[in-house]
């Protein structure tokens, strides 16, 4: 990886990586807060709807104020300051920004704003993976089309899942499965905003000194946000989605290439070419010797005798037979991670992982019996969890995708563990993401 000596070089020659970053949020502080140490990387503007937490998420991070008291993009750039502002399509229609991070977490937001980004000439990192899932196979063919980058994040587990799968495949080894390790338990599926912080054993008071919303983290409890950043992995690599969604099946290093495998070889997968989690919770709440909580996996099988046995000459973690091996990162760190994918996108015009076609889909799904005329409440709320299935199969059902479940009012009874269909809902707002959603469909 030269990635940082081609940033040396450009600095040298007075061009620094101009960046636009939306959303001043967790990962939008841990993107601030590295930024900060690479010479050459100018974060030209930072745009929140509450200017005054992004000021504040700035000085958290220990940037100086006189940093950030740029009046206007145009003067940030000259200076080399950076301008804090409430209005987003400023930074997508500035020319002096080569790369806008998404990082609001908000679907209908981040579809918009990666799209005015495309429209305005930028690259994008498409750090949320809630709208890269609802729209990401078509933004990423209008990128291209206009020959623009439009990238996963690095440092999140999607595009680390995709760098495995393509050092897998780079190998010429047979591809099997790719996951990530999650804190998982069957009961969690049903937690909401008011339970959450139990499940993360966090007591009232550390959760009032950390910058934490509670809608997000439940979407990480209750297994919507594994299925959506599993089904933008399929779209990234052509892996599918199980047809029942996905298992969590309790897994530590030591078993991953053991259970990661078709369960006609002895393994749990219906099948080969599956994308999956690794629990780090029995269901009984015992917790997994070596697990990968914060880890990702690709398991994969030698095709000669010879690579079996270079399997094992080397310690690779294998499976009983010897023939299946895993590959993992016991770790990912988010947004201090993502100025990989900004520098590869500027310097390299290549991806650190993308969505090449519709393969995957989160779809809605009851954590209760919902009745007429309730309100969905989106991802990490009370009224749904997301499942991961193929984009096939969500197709067939109708299914209202995870990031068309805000604010939308149910027309129908709708029985708990079920998944909502569009004609279960009404429609009436954000109508313009619906047509685009219904475009990348028409499409697949």
């Amino acid at each position: 990886m030269n990635l940082s000596t081609m940033l040396q070089m450009r600095a040298a020659g007075g061009r620094p990586v101009r960046v636009g970053l939306i959303g001043a949020g967790k990962f939008g502080s841990m993107v601030l807060a590295q930024a900060q140490r690479i010479p050459g990387f100018h974060v030209v503007g930072v745009a929140d709807l509450d200017v005054g937490k992004a000021r504040g998420s700035l000085a958290r991070v220990g940037w100086p104020a006189e940093r950030y008291a740029a009046p206007t993009l145009a003067e940030a750039l000259a200076t080399g300051g950076t301008c804090v502002l409430d209005d987003a399509g400023k930074l997508a229609a500035f020319e002096g920004i080569e790369c806008i991070i998404e990082a609001t977490g908000h679907p209908i937001a981040g579809v918009r704003h990666a799209l005015a980004a495309i429209e305005g000439g930028k690259h994008v990192v498409m750090v949320n993976v809630e709208a890269d899932v609802l729209c990401g196979p078509l933004l990423a063919a209008k990128a291209r089309a206009r020959n623009l980058v439009y990238s996963m994040a690095y440092g999140d587990q999607p595009a680390i899942i995709c760098e495995l799968v393509d050092w897998a495949r780079s190998c010429g080894f047979e591809l099997v499965s790719a996951g990530k390790g999650m804190n998982f338990e069957p009961r969690y599926r049903y937690s909401t905003p008011d339970t959450v912080w139990g499940f993360f054993g966090w007591s009232e008071e550390e959760v009032a000194k950390g910058d934490f919303n509670p809608k997000m983290y439940n979407s990480f409890t209750d297994g919507t946000k594994a299925a959506i950043e599993m089904a933008a992995v399929a779209n990234g690599t052509g892996l599918d989605c199980p047809d029942d969604g996905l298992a969590f099946p309790p897994t530590g290093l030591q078993d991953l290439a053991q259970v990661f495998k078709p369960a006609s070889e002895g393994g749990r997968l219906p099948r080969a070419g599956l994308v999956e989690i690794a629990a780090s919770h029995e269901p009984d709440g015992r917790v997994v010797h070596n697990n990968i909580q914060y880890g990702v996996f690709v398991t994969f099988r030698a095709n000669n005798e010879y690579t079996r046995a270079c399997f094992q000459q080397y310690g690779l973690l294998v499976d009983k037979s010897g023939w299946y091996g895993s590959m993992w990162r016991p770790f990912h760190l988010i947004g201090l991670e993502t100025s990989v994918s900004v520098l590869s996108a500027v310097l390299r015009h290549e991806p650190t992982g993308t969505p090449k076609e519709f393969r995957g889909d989160a779809v809605a799904t009851a954590k209760r019996d919902l009745r007429p005329g309730e309100m969905l409440d989106g991802e990490g709320g009370f009224a749904v969890w997301a499942n991961a299935i193929p984009a096939r199969k969500s197709l067939a059902a109708k299914a209202l995708p995870i990031g068309l479940a805000h604010h939308v009012r149910l027309t129908r009874a709708v029985a708990k563990d079920t998944v909502v269909s569009v004609d279960d809902v009404e429609m009436v707002n954000d109508l313009d993401v619906v047509a685009l959603r219904r475009e990348m469909e028409a499409g697949a």
